[in-house]
């Protein structure tokens, strides 16, 4: 039976040397921490001092480490992998890291007659405890073929993409899917809490009807639950959505929705929630709307729509510049300046006032004070009443990114606190 040696002992790392271990095969491990490694040595697994010294006695190397700069210092530091590299030797690399950091490290190994295969896995911790995580691998065929079996003790399935990289690959668009997937999740619970719905029900027909997806499944519960602990971290997850984007720039193809995922956790991140289950990114959506997402009472309802309007309505008193255009013929058009002030701000919109008589439907572009350093604003006029001497215009603010609305708000709140 063939010596395996592991590196990396995370929230992925440690289950899967743990079914090596359930699975009899002879297993010397390395953690940077090596306090992690001392439950595994309860369970008859040797611990080596270096990678180095675990390249000299192992036959293949699992690795999964947290980004490319781990890997790189694991293969390429000091007592890494490569001062104690030998013909025959097979490094399998569990990590996430960019197809370059896989051809890279794949290149190096081959120069010394060892094997590497990329070979990063989809399925959170849950899948790592069962062994059904799901390797997708580049590298040669026939040693992908050599390995097998101890893809078959760790997963459900491994599958052969092609050569090396195309795991990295593989991954990358996968995780794509995953991060939007899971921001899709957030933004729909986030709508129905706000609406007033049981999110319960609502969950239970997200994944009985065509929204339904594995975030769904995993994260759903833990949402509602507030169980924010680690099976796949926020900050793990953004970095691999910013991998991601470094690929579609090279690729030159637009990724629309896997940017604005990552804007999302990129926020999660500045909460402090990096270290926590990406589910816990829903903080930034209950903070937007000013409410937590907990299962509803027994017959509460959500609010009449005349109620939400004048939800959470603060009054104020600033100045603005509205720019007005109107359209002349096809292809050309006028504008005009015109006095304003806001009035009030509500979760979708603003009531502003003006003497300048404007219409439904027309669209007028906003300018806040300098000192507000907020970048103009487009809002559709949807109600218009008379009141003090002025009208007051109801405006829709649609497609406002968080970051401008969040930006508004505490210029708001410095104001009403002045």
């Amino acid at each position: 039976m063939k010596n395996i040696g592991f590196i990396g002992l995370g929230t992925m790392g440690m289950p899967m040397a743990v079914n090596l271990l359930k699975n009899g095969y002879p297993l010397t491990v390395y953690n940077r921490t090596a306090p992690k490694a001392e439950s595994l040595q309860a369970m008859g697994a040797s611990i080596a001092k270096t990678p180095a010294q675990l390249a000299k006695e192992a036959d293949v190397i699992f690795t999964n480490v947290s980004n490319d700069q781990a890997l790189l210092d694991v293969v390429f530091g000091k007592d890494g992998l490569m001062e104690g590299i030998r013909p025959g030797l097979t490094v399998i690399d569990c990590s996430t890291v960019s197809p370059d950091t896989s051809r890279k490290v794949a290149a190096e190994l081959e120069a010394h007659a060892a094997d590497f295969l990329d070979a990063p896995v989809t399925g959170s911790k849950p899948a790592a405890e069962a062994g059904t995580l799901v390797f997708m691998v580049g590298g040669k065929p026939e040693v992908f073929e050599e390995q097998l079996p101890l893809f078959e003790v760790l997963g459900s399935k491994a599958l052969h993409m092609g050569v090396t990289g195309s795991g990295s690959y593989a991954k990358l668009a996968h995780n794509t899917i995953v991060g939007i997937n899971a921001v899709g999740l957030m933004e729909g619970m986030s709508m129905a809490a706000k609406a007033g719905l049981d999110p319960n029900q609502f969950l239970e027909i997200v994944t009985a009807g065509g929204a339904n997806s594995r975030q769904a499944e995993l994260k759903g519960m833990k949402i509602i639950n507030r169980d924010f602990s680690n099976q796949f971290s926020t900050a793990l997850m953004l970095k691999d959505l910013l991998l991601a984007q470094k690929l579609t720039s090279g690729f030159q193809l637009p990724a629309p929705m896997l940017q604005a995922a990552t804007s999302v956790f990129q926020m999660g991140l500045s909460k402090g929630l990096g270290d926590q289950d990406l589910s816990s990114v829903i903080q930034c959506y209950e903070e937007w709307m000013n409410k937590k997402i907990v299962k509803a009472p027994p017959g509460a309802a959500g609010p009449k729509s005349s109620d939400r309007r004048r939800a959470n309505r603060i009054s104020l008193g600033i100045k603005l510049l509205l720019s007005v255009y109107q359209w002349e013929q096809e292809g050309s058009f006028s504008g005009q300046n015109i006095e304003g002030v806001l009035h009030d701000l509500s979760e979708s919109g603003i009531q502003i006032g003006s003497r300048f008589p404007l219409s439904l439907d027309m669209f007028v572009v906003i300018h806040f004070p300098r000192e507000a350093n907020l970048p103009p604003i487009t809002g559709k006029i949807i109600r218009i009443e008379s009141k003090e001497g002025e009208f007051r215009y109801g405006c829709m603010l649609s497609g406002l990114p968080p970051y401008t609305r969040i930006k508004l708000e505490e210029y708001i709140k410095l104001q009403t606190e002045k």
